[in-house]
């Protein structure tokens, strides 16, 4: 079994980690024979089901933590010592489990453990990213400036991200809607109309035929057919969870009209603006590119730059790496980055694509949200007068009859 445990040594520190035993008593025994005073030891082993669902609930939400590492950046800058820093944070924090976080942060680095070290142990609330930035900046001695910069990224970050989802709620509202209406009319009211069409004894065109179909599937089967949705989503969901699901779904956004070059800009614009920083801190090219790869939050782009960081340790330039991925990043950022190399002055190029492409993003973005109310009206209208139509002709066709 796997224990977390905190204790202190003979010299008085404090120290926390894992330990493995077959139980709580002999991994107690390991920590006093090695000269340990136990403090806490917790089970670290995975729990049960109920305890599965409710971790599920026990996170840390993205805009917490963009508040978390401003507010840590502005106690760097004030030159305030680490611990002090920590401990400030700490009871600022409102979320439970952000506060467990920075005192695990806290421990870690009173007992001799540097402050990225300590986040790789809280690799659930800090990503990679961040780690590795960190990380970086205790190299550089930059800690302060890394943090303005994570705090100023993430806050654009945040924005954007934000944007996105504001322009997908209204029209995620009116398709639920609009399928919910007319799940209701296939299955329950044109049903009613059935009765009448056969006693006339009027034809019925393909359409309604189809619709009248549908419904009495719906309502004969609904129970099955709900137990088989659940089934193929939750499937999927689990699918798009893993390393290859995820690099799926991505290359399929990707190759998406409108949404692909939103997308190809985004991840071009995350990795412009962590590598700027790096490569600004004295990080080596090859380094700020592996650094930046695991900022983009795409598998194929990561897949990508870890590639040209290796092309670039065998002598290639940036430039000319870049150009061999031309599907995947817009036409002029291979010359741009070429300009940066042969001017020396790599890292301004690299913020200057970054502003390029969140511009673009801005303007893609405007005009989405613009265009998707129209779009969506002639969409759900065409469907709405397809369902009047399977009804009215039919009611057409039996008052010919009548007469």
């Amino acid at each position: 079994m796997k224990f977390r445990y905190q204790a202190r040594n003979k010299e008085g520190g404090l120290q926390v980690g894992f330990i493995e035993a077959v139980g709580k008593e002999n991994a107690a025994n390991i920590l006093t024979s090695h000269e340990l005073f136990t403090l806490s030891l917790e089970s670290a082993e995975k729990k049960g089901f109920f305890d599965q669902l409710l971790k599920a609930f026990k996170k840390v939400k993205y805009q917490e933590l963009v508040v978390f590492t401003r507010q840590f950046a502005t106690l760097m800058e004030a030159e305030i010592p680490l611990s002090d820093s920590l401990r400030a944070l700490s009871r600022q924090t409102k979320n439970p489990y952000l506060k467990e976080a920075i005192f695990d942060l806290i421990g870690d680095v009173n007992s001799g453990l540097t402050l990225s070290q300590a986040m790789e142990r809280r690799s659930d609330v800090f990503s990679q990213l961040y780690i590795s930035m960190i990380k970086t900046a205790e190299l550089t001695g930059q800690l302060a400036e890394t943090l303005s910069f994570l705090a100023d990224y993430s806050e654009k970050d945040l924005t954007m991200r934000n944007r996105i989802r504001n322009a997908l709620i209204y029209p995620a509202i009116v398709i639920i809607l609009f399928l919910l209406i007319a799940g209701i009319m296939v299955a329950f009211v044109f049903p009613q109309l059935e009765p009448i069409f056969q006693e006339s004894g009027v034809s019925l065109p393909v359409l309604t035929n189809l619709l009248l179909s549908s419904g009495h599937f719906l309502r004969q089967w609904w129970f099955i057919i709900l137990i088989v949705l659940v089934f193929f989503v939750l499937l999927f969901r689990e699918y798009f969870r893993t390393p290859e699901g995820r690099a799926v779904s991505q290359e399929i956004f990707l190759r998406l009209p409108v949404l692909g070059n939103l997308f190809k800009k985004i991840y071009t614009a995350r990795f412009a603006s962590s590598a700027s920083v790096l490569i600004k801190g004295g990080v080596p090219i090859a380094q700020a590119i592996e650094i930046s790869a695991y900022s983009i939050g795409s598998a194929i782009y990561q897949e990508i730059f870890l590639d040209i960081a290796n092309n670039i340790r065998k002598g290639e330039m940036l430039s000319s790496s870049l150009a061999q991925y031309e599907n995947y990043f817009f036409p002029l950022m291979a010359q741009m980055v070429s300009v940066g190399e042969s001017t020396g002055r790599l890292d301004e190029l690299l913020i200057k694509v970054s502003n390029f492409c969140s511009r673009e993003i801005d303007d893609t973005i405007s005009n989405l949200v613009e265009l998707i109310q129209p779009i969506l009206i002639i969409i759900i209208g065409g469907f709405v007068g397809l369902l009047f139509a399977s009804i009215l002709l039919p009611i057409y066709n039996l008052s010919q009859v009548i007469r």
